[in-house]
């Protein structure tokens, strides 16, 4: 067939590299309200579900039993689900109705009652329903800061850069298991260099990650996966019961931390049970809230390709964030993995939740080049800060990050290098040279650092473990080395895991160690003239209006 030009040059376009599939239901592959997904209802007899969306309780698998029996608000349930769907939509979305009073309503849902309020929204009164309904008043992003080699000089001058961009949370992983002590103390030192009070956590495997959080190299955790069906989860080894028991288990040692699931992860895994994206990710959020956790990592996140490649997939994405804050709890929405070559489409993912604003809106933006981002990259990178930072000050908007100028983060970074080559050298771990310090100082990716031994390295990750060094060795190695104030502020996070305030809802630190959360910095978003208002947090808006390239009108010459 002779081809039409224009045709010819638009199948060129970034957007035709991107993966994009039919709908088909029984596999899954279909964002929401799926023709096999059940029709929401409840009925309790003396106190106890015996039913639960169309299933008898002799067939309720464990996700519905667990459910059933912690994840739902039972005194008000059968009230609740009388109620008419598009009501509570509505609710969603009328700001002169609270926040308080939609919570009332929601937490006695079914997940497919949830699943079907969703549905009658779009997607710009989906933006409209998650400005008032996520916990915490002021919005605010996480950070990745990795390399693919694992340069811990790297992270933790990465790191104190993030810190002083605004990035209340950090997340680092590996390109080599055995790193994970290493890149968690880098953070660490990091971080604190940059600004007092950042949470870090090291994301590995869960036992190794909750051992190294009870040593004091991390301060939260996020990658304790929940998924919407049996087989799945017990694919894993696991159980809602198990993951409950974990989640326990990092409190009891004063450590924040979150479930994470998100849309696609059953199919990604093959078993979705012949369910809709939405329903089963709905199962995920409840089981979350079942097992009292104070928040969730969802969005998509590491499976965001499988929604993205069906029709409303975006939407849906969407709409299980909202459905997140529905449950009063915290949310990271996502925003992380690379899901697109179209940079239309990668803002176009981004927009919802940084319009609205979320606990954070990103649950991952990558504070590298998305080459040394060893989460398999970010749906927005450090290449994109400049970009970020005008879409905020376009839109007068809180993104959660602000401009900083040339010389204070090439300040920050070697200060924070320097501290970690300090600590190594306290530790008795292999050295860091000054040509690694003065590299990380001025370096943009992994490329530009000098080479280390890696053997060496993970040698001496291993022995660090086996040796009983905590936080307490760092905080020492740091204060004897001259580094007093990032010493302070290391102590300063043990201490705040024996207070344990920032277990709540939603909670972050300012530089001062104080908790803003859920609790103290309640979302009282009630319409225009309410709520988080960049108009009202002046020291915020001068920030992220002074961006370095924007010309003086006043001091130019004509």
């Amino acid at each position: 067939m002779k081809r039409q030009k224009r045709f010819e040059e638009l199948e060129k376009r970034p957007i035709h590299e991107d993966g994009f599939v039919k709908e088909w239901p029984d596999e899954g592959l279909i964002a929401m309200m799926g023709p096999n997904d059940p029709k929401p209802s409840i009925k309790i007899e003396n106190g106890v579900v015996t039913e639960l969306d169309g299933k008898k309780r002799d067939d309720f698998d464990l996700i519905d039993m667990y459910i059933a029996t912690y994840g739902i608000d039972l005194k008000n349930a059968e009230k609740v689900m009388a109620m008419d769907s598009i009501k509570i939509a509505n609710m969603l979305v009328d700001p002169n109705v609270s926040r308080k009073e939609v919570i009332n309503v929601t937490l006695a849902l079914t997940p497919a009652k949830a699943q079907e309020v969703i549905s009658k929204l779009n997607f710009g009164e989906m933006i409209m329903a998650s400005q008032k309904m996520r916990p915490r008043r002021t919005p605010a992003t996480q950070a990745h800061v990795t390399n693919i080699r694992d340069n811990p000089v790297l992270i933790a001058a990465d790191a104190a850069d993030a810190a002083e961009r605004g990035f209340p949370e950090q997340e680092t992983t590996t390109a080599v298991a055995r790193y994970a002590p290493l890149n968690a103390i880098a953070l660490l030192v990091g971080s604190q260099t940059g600004r007092p009070g950042v949470l870090t956590q090291c994301s590995v495997e869960e036992a190794l990650e909750l051992n190294m959080g009870m040593k004091g190299f991390t301060g939260y955790a996020e990658t304790i996966s929940v998924y919407g069906t049996d087989q799945v989860f017990t694919d894993g080894d696991d159980t809602p019961w198990s993951k409950g028991f974990l989640a326990s288990c990092y409190a009891s040692r004063g450590l924040k931390m979150r479930f994470t699931s998100g849309s696609g992860s059953e199919a990604m895994m093959g078993n979705t049970e012949g369910k809709s994206m939405l329903y089963l990710e709905a199962r995920c959020i409840f089981i979350t809230k079942a097992s009292g956790v104070q928040g969730l990592q969802n969005g998509g996140v590491s499976c965001i390709g499988i929604p993205g490649a069906v029709p409303s997939g975006i939407r849906s994405v969407m709409g299980e964030n909202l459905l997140c804050m529905m449950m009063d709890i915290e949310c990271a929405s996502g925003n992380d993995q690379a899901f697109s070559h179209s940079d239309m489409r990668r803002t176009e993912r981004l927009l919802g939740q940084f319009i609205a604003g979320t606990d954070y809106v990103s649950s991952g933006y990558s504070s590298t080049p998305n080459y040394d981002n060893t989460f398999a990259g970010s749906n927005t990178d450090a290449m994109d800060y400049d970009d970020y930072y005008i879409m905020e000050r376009d839109l007068m908007i809180n993104g959660g990050i602000h401009p900083v100028d040339e010389a204070t983060i090439i300040k920050v970074r070697n200060k924070a290098a320097k501290a970690v080559q300090a600590v190594f050298e306290e530790l008795g771990l292999p050295k860091i040279t000054d040509e690694e310090v003065e590299a990380a100082t001025y370096a943009n990716t992994s490329k530009d650092m000098p080479d280390r031994n890696m053997v060496e390295d993970m040698k001496a990750a291993e022995d660090l473990l086996n040796r009983g060094v905590t936080a307490v060795d760092i905080v020492k190695a740091l204060y004897e080395s001259g580094f007093k104030d990032v010493a302070t502020e290391v102590l300063n996070l043990q201490k705040q895991k024996v207070c344990g305030d920032f277990l709540q809802t939603s909670a972050i630190f300012d530089k001062d160690w104080n908790v803003i959360s859920a609790v103290n910095n309640p979302n009282d978003y009630q319409g225009p003239g309410t709520g988080y208002r960049l108009d009202e947090d002046p020291e915020e808006w001068e920030r992220i209006k002074d961006v370095p390239f924007a010309l003086d009108p006043g001091h130019m010459k004509f």
